[in-house]
Formats: C-alpha cells, structure tokens, sequence
C-alpha cells in the first residue's frame, strides 16, 4: 500500500510551530484512556466511534467552509486521506480487543513499537538515514515507557492473542502516520484530519455492528465524557498531529509520541489521584530524552 519510491519534500518549517502542536497532540491523547476509563458502560470499540463520528460531526461545518475557499484537492490525496482513516479505525479497534484481552502492560508497550515500524519503513523504504542517536533515543525512550508501567510490565507480561492485536495495531497505527504525511502533501490539516474521521468512523461503526456492540443506552455522564473525548482528543490532539505531519517527517513524529504514556501518567496522577513513584518519574525523564535525541536530527 505504501509506494517504494522516496517521500515528497516535507514543507519547509523553521520554527517552532509544528513541536507545540505535537505538544498539544500528546497532551489530547494523553486524556484518551481516562475518558476510556471514565465511559466505561460503552465498548472500546464504541467509543472509539463515537469518538471520531462525533468529532467529524462538529467540525462538518468548518470543513465545507474551508472546501469552499479551496477546491484544488487532488483525488490521489484524497485516497491517502481515507487510507489513514481506516489505518487508524484498524489501530483503534485492534488495539481496544487488546486491551481487553491481554494486560495493560502488554498492550501499550507493544502498541506504542509503531515507532519502531515507522524508523525501519523511513530507512529501508524511504531510504532516510536516521544515524546512530535516533536508534540511541528509541531504546532510551522505550526503557522510559517500561519504567513508567511499573510493576504491571515485569509481573504480567506475557504473549498471546492480546498481543499478537497489540503488535497488529502499532502497524496500522505507522500506516496511519505514513498515510497522513502523503495527504498533507496536498490537503489541508483540517481537510485531511476530516476526511480520515469520516472513514475512520464508518469503518469502526460497521466493526461495532459486525459484532453487535450496544451502541445506544447509556447514562448521561458517558455520553458527555465521549463528547469530551471527540473535542480534547480527537479535535485538538489529531488535527494538531495532522499539523505536524505536514511539517515533519513520520520517523520524527511516531518517536515523540512515546511522551503520550508520560502525559497520561501526570494527568492521571492530576486527575484521578493516581500516584506517581519515583521509579515512574524516572522513566518520564528517559523517555523525554529518547525523544530529545532523536529529534537531534532536525
């Protein structure tokens, strides 16, 4: 699916512009598993629709303005828009039966290897080269993010099913970004970012109706926390991603991701008064300079 031949220039961007909007992506999607913990009554899967059905809902109107004043989209960016959407719908979905099937520990650790995926697609399909302190900061990076599960990782680590979607996930999830770098060669972020909810949504709502998954019946409090979850981590967190990625290469934004489990882990602790050990802490601190190094490159 993905072509052999070399990417297209990123746009050329020398400020800091496309770095806070990957801070804003990684502190929208940090929110993702309390609203997952919080709306609870729902399936993952349903959530994970409404999710993105709810966000493309909102931002209908924003986007048929913006068709309006530009209709110089091409088809081929399109097709690249409605690939990473059912990446991304293939990520949600697998990754959620993961959850539910394996530990927390298996699932994310596995989940968040799309970096990996990404680095080894951007050297030996798109012919970068990477250098020794990218590969550096991803081992460093994901030393932080077993830190970070703590106790959860050595005890409960296994592989089974629920790994083997996790593992699934993490390559639709480097789809998603390599996907998404393509579509914004000639869309917008608001256009890309709309049209990949729109498929998204249609594919997890089929998924959810394949398996007969209640998608109607809940309290009042689950439908506003999947509300808030549409707005925080899909409106802002993947449309500043969108935004990225139109200014970054995927093999550097897939690997500042991994400050995504950090973010959780201090918003948890924030929110949900779940306590940070110091052995946590230490990990957010390898994780961010995992990070640090492998985005020395730009």
């Amino acid at each position: 699916m993905l072509h052999s031949r070399p990417v297209t220039k990123i746009k050329s961007q020398s400020n800091i512009f496309p770095y806070i909007a990957l801070l804003i992506g990684i502190l929208g999607l940090g929110m993702s598993a309390i609203f997952v913990k919080w709306a609870s009554e729902a399936s993952g899967v349903v959530i994970a629709f409404y999710r993105v059905g709810i966000a493309a809902l909102i931002m209908a109107i924003p986007f048929s303005a913006e068709v309006k004043r530009n209709t110089t989209a091409r088809r081929p960016h399109l097709i690249w828009a409605v690939i990473a959407g059912l990446f991304f719908a293939a990520d949600l979905g697998t990754w959620n039966y993961s959850a539910q099937m394996t530990s927390a520990a298996n699932s994310t650790l596995l989940g968040n290897t799309s970096a990996v995926w990404v680095g080894l697609a951007a050297m030996l399909i798109f012919k970068e080269k990477l250098g020794g302190k990218f590969w550096i900061g991803m081992v460093i990076a994901f030393a932080g993010v077993i830190l970070i599960m703590g106790e959860d990782f050595y005890t409960k680590i296994t592989f089974g099913l629920g790994s083997l979607l996790a593992l699934f996930a993490s390559f639709f999830y480097a789809g998603f970004f390599f996907a998404t770098q393509r579509a914004r060669e000639g869309l917008s972020s608001l256009s890309s970012w709309w049209v990949s909810a729109v498929s998204s949504a249609a594919a997890l709502l089929f998924v959810s109706l394949l398996f007969a998954q209640p998608l109607i019946g809940f309290t009042a409090t689950t439908w506003w926390v999947m509300i808030a979850a549409a707005l925080v981590s899909q409106v802002v967190g993947y449309l500043a991603i969108n935004y990225a990625l139109g200014h970054l290469p995927p093999h550097i934004v897939s690997p500042t991701m991994l400050g995504q489990p950090v973010m959780t882990a201090i918003l948890a602790a924030i929110i949900l008064n779940e306590r940070l050990s110091w052995i946590q802490i230490g990990g957010g601190v390898l994780v961010l300079s995992g990070i640090w190094l492998v985005n020395q490159k730009r």
